[in-house]
Formats: C-alpha cells, sequence, structure tokens
C-alpha cells in the first residue's frame, strides 16, 4: 500500500492531474468548443450507424425491424460467395481501384512539380484555376461532357471520324474503351486537387537546402531527386496508404453513372451491385453483408500499407 502510495504521489512542485487537466481545459475551451461539431458529426452520422450492423446476421425485414427479424447467422455470407458474379465483382472493383492507384497519382505529382518551377505568379494561378476547377463539377455533368464528345451520333470524334471517312465507333458501350474513359475522365477532374495537396507539401521544404544544393553545383535535376522528392515523400505515402484503404469502393458514383448494361462485365463493381439489390431490391441484409465485407478488408488493407510503410523508412498515418 506504501509503495502504491508513493507511485501515485505526484512529484515535488507539480500539480495533480486532474488540476493539470482543468487548467488545460479551461485554457483551450475554444478550441475543445469548435471540436464539438465536428466530433458530433462523426458520432451520429459515423459510430451510431454502426449498430444497423447486425442487419448482416439477420434476415431484416422492414416490418419486423432490426430488432425482430430473424438471426440468420452467416448465411447472408454464404449467399455473397456463392453468387455467381461475385468474383467478376470483385475482380473489376480491384482492377480498377488499381488503376486509379497506378495511373492517378503521378499526374498529382507531376503538375504539382511543374506549378513548383513556374515563377510568373500570375500563370501559375491561372493554371491551378484551370486544372482545379473540374473538381466542382459533378460526375453528372462530367459523364454530360463525356457523351458530347464521344457519344456514337452526335459526339464530336465521332463527328470527325465520319467526315475522315471512317466508321463511328460506341466508345460508352464498349468493354474496350470503359475503363480507359473512367481513367481519364477521373484524371481530369481530380488532378488539379491532387496537386494542390502537393504543392502545400512543397512549401514545407526549407529553401536553404536548396541554396546549399546550389553552392555544392547541384542542378536541377539533381536538385529534384535529392531534396524535392524526398521532401513530398511522406504525404505521397501517406495518400497512397488511404487509397489502398479504399481499393474496395472504386468510385461509386462516377461508375454508376457511367455505367451500362453492356459494360457489366468490365464495369460493375460491388458497389453498383449492393446498390441494385439493397435499393432496387430490397434485400438489405446481402448489401450490408457485402459492405461489411469490404469494410473489413478495407482496414486490413490499411494496417498492412501502414507496417510496409514504417518497415520502408515511412512515416505511415500514426
Amino acid at each position: 500500500m506504501k509503495q502504491n502510495a508513493v507511485l501515485r504521489r505526484s512529484p515535488a512542485g507539480a500539480k495533480p492531474l486532474r488540476h493539470r487537466f482543468a487548467g488545460a481545459l479551461s485554457r483551450y475551451r475554444w478550441f475543445y468548443l469548435m471540436m464539438i461539431p465536428g466530433l458530433l458529426y462523426y458520432v451520429v452520422y459515423h459510430y451510431i450507424p454502426m449498430a444497423g450492423m447486425i442487419i448482416a446476421f439477420k434476415d431484416y425485414s422492414l416490418g419486423k425491424g432490426i430488432i425482430g427479424s430473424d438471426w440468420v447467422g452467416l448465411d447472408n455470407f454464404r449467399i455473397i460467395f456463392n453468387s455467381p458474379d461475385f468474383y467478376e465483382l470483385l475482380r473489376n472493383t480491384l482492377l480498377i481501384s488499381l488503376y486509379r492507384i497506378l495511373f492517378n497519382m503521378l499526374p498529382d505529382v507531376l503538375l504539382a512539380l511543374m506549378l513548383n518551377e513556374v515563377r510568373i505568379l500570375w500563370f501559375k494561378r491561372l493554371i491551378q484555376t484551370v486544372t482545379y476547377g473540374p473538381y466542382f463539377l459533378s460526375w453528372v455533368i462530367v459523364y454530360g461532357l463525356a457523351v458530347a464528345f464521344l457519344a456514337q451520333d452526335s459526339g464530336i470524334v465521332n463527328y470527325y471520324i465520319r467526315e475522315l471517312g471512317g466508321s463511328p465507333v460506341n466508345y460508352l458501350a464498349s468493354n474496350d474503351y470503359f475503363r480507359p474513359i473512367i481513367l481519364l475522365t477521373d484524371m481530369w477532374k481530380n488532378t488539379g486537387f491532387g496537386a494542390i495537396i502537393y504543392l502545400a507539401a512543397l512549401a514545407t521544404i526549407n529553401t536553404e537546402l536548396y541554396e546549399a544544393a546550389v553552392v555544392d553545383g547541384a542542378g536541377r535535376w539533381r536538385q529534384l531527386w535529392h531534396i524535392t522528392l524526398p521532401g513530398i515523400r511522406d504525404v505521397f505515402v501517406l495518400l497512397l496508404i488511404l487509397k489502398i484503404g479504399h481499393i474496395m469502393d472504386a468510385g461509386f458514383e462516377q461508375i454508376y453513372i457511367f455505367l451500362n448494361a453492356r459494360v457489366y462485365e468490365v464495369g460493375d463493381i460491388i458497389d453498383t451491385w449492393v446498390f441494385r439489390r439493397g435499393l432496387e431490391e430490397l434485400e438489405f441484409s446481402i448489401a450490408i453483408a457485402t459492405n461489411l465485407f469490404k469494410s473489413v478488408i478495407g482496414f486490413i488493407l490499411i494496417i498492412g500499407a501502414n507496417k510496409v510503410a514504417k518497415k520502408l523508412g515511412g512515416s505511415g498515418i500514426w
């Protein structure tokens, strides 16, 4: 008892823990008050709805409610994994997500590096505005632009193909062109936003490093390789980890808008299938079970990616 009392005793001159906590709470009270709306948002819309995951283990009925619905255990997961379409959906989801990671992260970095070299301020701001503007467009508008360019009968591209004596191509309903169109439109819409993140990281690099490199005789390429790229490495790894954690999503809104029956073979993903089963066919249990499966896979991937990043010398997320 005496030993425990000694361990709990504060160092000489130090205030008790409860007094220090109360002092910090009083000192930073306005910061804590500003945190409350954000915390309430996550509690109400992200944590409380987690109670609904129990539907994944029940034969949910709107009439009986969550509590009254019959318990079926893992039957919903067996239905998902035994579905003839599931593995095709999984393949499409993973391929589209991997293509996004491989081909849509590098343009963000390249645009940021090019803008970082521009010394004419008004020109730099103009390019940032032009490239960042598409980020604010909805996917419905982007699809409308894609139709204006690629429609088989009235698209601009097919107009010139016909003028040159060729046969028009139905790009939006072709298995060969669907994924490239998804990647290109996603790149056009989001590259400007991604570049801003890297520009913010570039602004934190100590300019004295570049001055020292110039004194040592390093050219622009040497400065880029030894100073600039290492300076944004942690941000790149962080965004990569987050994208790996969402690898099972593949961008529902974009895919759902661009999708049509002719490209289901290459474009139908887990989220669009869940939308049809859950909301159109009212099979809520199947939909929740599928999303729970996705969440578990995403959690495992983000934990694994974070550990790999730390082993390779990065900072990771935590």
